[in-house]
This record gives structure tokens, sequence and C-alpha cells, in this order.
């Protein structure tokens, strides 16, 4: 057992890019409206993100190949359907990162001000930049790795020891969790809890850094198990915050926006305590996501042209650093570029069912996966996450579209 948590690592990484202010705010946002009811949205969801980043980890590892590179063979000969699969990639990770990359900052930002209120934006926006830009042009694959497992562990103790002060109702919490229901009113909130812990760029993120940290098949075991560990875990810190917004806000009728609204409102009930808890919380989880976006951006640039895949790399690090400095652009200026950020749900909604069907035709290819293809059960999860994912895409798609 401790030589396989040694193994820890690819999958924290993934952990932590899901475990990101959207993914926080939306927990926070379904515990303070309905309670432990939508726990059961959060356990699905993340065995669902399990069953694909498993699929992902099995591309890199047994298959060697990262995901982007993957496709773009899998379009074969054809240059129409070649660049079509690298402009929709593109499309999706680099311009939708560098959008979603100021949300990252600034919910690192909301973090500090949650337990500093008196915190300048723009100064702390910077100064989150400089930190993320210093882990991720000058740590190396490893200190980022150790880093962000570092970041999965301090969101786990902070939300986990938020929950203990507040005190949960573990009977509805346990039935929330395995008894699934859908309030009048919360289905978008649904959708919103399964859409950001399934994200296309960690399917990219994952098979990659799997393939950079283990040299073959033979490694598949410990791979396997990085991956359901850490995404379980990064389901529990998913969890934790749902919890802790409904035995807090729903409990006492309060209302709130994001996780920050929840940290101040703690205070006057649970003391200061539960709000520093809190916001270390939330800060650990902006910044985690603003390094992992930049870096999985990378990985798939580095896929896709050919060029060199270490985040030392002259290539990676320009990538990696645009998304970095547009994205604290947006979070110090405050700016909200509705129309990019329109343009990039549009594409994530078209490249995450087709992300979804490739991995499960992969899954299903001895040329690609030799002994380790899929079963009968894993074919038919499989098939039912595709589906899922189908509709979320979709769904990003009309929103995009202002159909929703």
């Amino acid at each position: 057992m401790l030589k396989r948590l040694r193994s820890i690592g690819p999958g924290a990484l993934t952990a932590a890019a899901f475990i990101g202010p959207g993914t926080v705010t939306t927990a926070t946002v379904a515990g303070a409206a309905f309670g432990y009811g939508l726990a059961w949205t959060l356990v699905f969801a993340t065995l669902a993100a399990i069953i694909l980043q498993e699929t992902a980890v099995r591309l890199g590892v047994a298959g060697r190949l990262g995901l982007g590179e993957a496709i773009v063979k899998a379009a074969g000969a054809a240059p129409a359907l070649k660049w079509g699969a690298i402009v929709l990639i593109i499309s999706a990770l680099f311009v939708g990162n560098a959008a979603y990359e100021g949300g990252n900052i600034a919910g690192a930002v909301l973090g500090v001000q949650a337990a500093l209120p008196e915190a300048p934006r723009a100064t702390t926006a910077g100064v989150i930049v400089a930190l993320a830009g210093a882990i991720l042009l000058f740590g190396g694959y490893r200190v980022i790795e150790r880093v962000l497992i570092g970041a999965v562990l301090l969101m786990t103790a902070a939300f986990g020891a938020t929950l203990i002060v507040v005190g949960p109702d573990w009977t509805a919490l346990a039935k929330g969790a395995l008894v699934p229901s859908i309030p009048g009113g919360a289905l978008t909130l649904v959708i919103g809890l399964i859409g950001t812990t399934i994200v296309p760029y960690n399917l990219f993120l994952h098979a990659a850094a799997a393939r950079k940290r283990w040299p073959d098949a033979s490694a598949l075991p410990e791979a396997r198990f990085d991956a359901r560990l850490s995404i379980g875990l990064g389901g529990v810190v998913s969890l934790l915050v749902l919890s802790t917004a409904a035995a807090s806000l729903f409990a006492l009728g309060l209302e709130v926006s994001n996780a920050a609204d929840m940290a101040r409102q703690l205070e006057p009930a649970f003391g200061a305590g539960a709000t520093y808890l809190l916001a270390i919380g939330l800060f650990g989880a902006g910044l985690s996501s603003a390094i992992t976006a930049p870096l999985a951006t990378g990985f798939a640039a580095a896929e896709l042209f050919g060029f060199d895949s270490d985040p030392k790399a002259m290539k990676f690090r320009l990538v990696a650093g645009a998304v970095l400095v547009i994205g604290g652009a947006v979070a110090v200026t405050g700016a909200r570029p509705v129309e990019i950020i329109l343009f990039a749900q549009f594409a994530n909604g078209l490249l995450l069912p087709v992300i979804a069907g490739f991995l499960l035709y992969a899954a299903n290819s001895k040329r690609l996966l030799g002994a380790h293809t899929n079963g009968v059960l894993a074919n038919i999860a499989g098939g039912v996450v595709m589906l899922i994912t189908a509709g979320l895409g979709l769904r990003a798609i009309l929103k995009a579209l202002g159909v929703l």
C-alpha cells in the first residue's frame, strides 16, 4: 500500500484541476439551496469521472499516447478531419482555458479576501499570477506535481475541518448521497455539478501526465490506483463543500452566490475559525486550477504540434505562460470577456462528446491498448457516461447560442 501511495501524482493533478472555483461555487449554491438533497449528484459525477479518467490513463500508459495525439492519429490521413480536430481542440483548450483562467485567479483572490477583506483585488490577483507563474515556469513536472498534491491535501483538510466545525446531519448526508432525487428548480444545479466534475481538459492533462510518469503497461495497476484514489478524493472535497453549505446556510435559511459569501456568513454563527478554514480551501481551489489549466493546454499543444512536452521546454512555457497571462489580465482588470467565454463553451460543448466517444473507441481498440481493453461492464458504464457527456455538451452549445 505504501508503494502505491508513493505513486500518487497524475491523478492528483486532475483532482486539483476539477476542484476549482467553479466546482466550489456550484457545490456551495447547491448545498445552500437544497441542503443534502443533491449530494448523490456528486457521488455519481465522481464515479463517471473515474471511468473517463481511467480510460485516459490507459491510453497514456498502455498506448503511450497523449489524448490530443491519439485523436489526430485517429483522424487518419484526411487533412480536413485532422485539421478540424486540431482547430476544435485548440479552440476548446487554449481559448477556453485562457478565458476561464481569469475565474480561477479570481477564485483564489476571493479566498484571500474572505480572510483579509482589506486586501486589494488587483494587487492580490497580481501576486497569485506571479506565484502560479513561478511554479509553472520554473518548477518542472515533478515540482508541479508535488505542489498540486499538497493543494489537494490542503483543500481536503480545510473543507473537512470546516464541516466538522459546522456539524453536519450525518443521516441526512447519507440519504442525500445514496438516494437520487431532483427537487423542483434543481435541474440546472444537477447539470452544473456533473459538468464541473467531468471536464474535457482534465482528460488531456491526465493522459499526458500518466504517460510522462509511468514507462509502460506494467505500471497500469499503480496508475489506476492513483486515478481512482485521487479522483475519488476530489469528489469527497466537493461533497465536503456541499455538506458545509447544507449544514450552515441551508439550516439557517441563508442565501449566497459563492463560497466567499459562505465564508463570511459562517463567522457570526461558528466563529472566525470556520471563516479562515473555508478561505484557505477556496484559495487552494483557485490556485490549483490556475496552475493546471495552463499545464493541460501546454501538454495538448505539444501533442498536436510535436514539440517537447517538458514544462521546462521553451515552447511549452510560451503556451502555458500565454494562458496564465491572459487569465491574469482578466482577473486584474475585472473584465469579463463574455464573447470569448461563450465561444469557449461552444467549443467545449462540441469537444466533450467527441472525446468521450473517442475514449470509448480507444478503450475497445486492441491496436491501441492491446490486452488492456474494456470488458462488458466497463463498456456499459462507458456508454452511460458518453450519453451524459453528450447531453452536457449539447447544453453548453445551446447556452453559448443563447437558447438556454
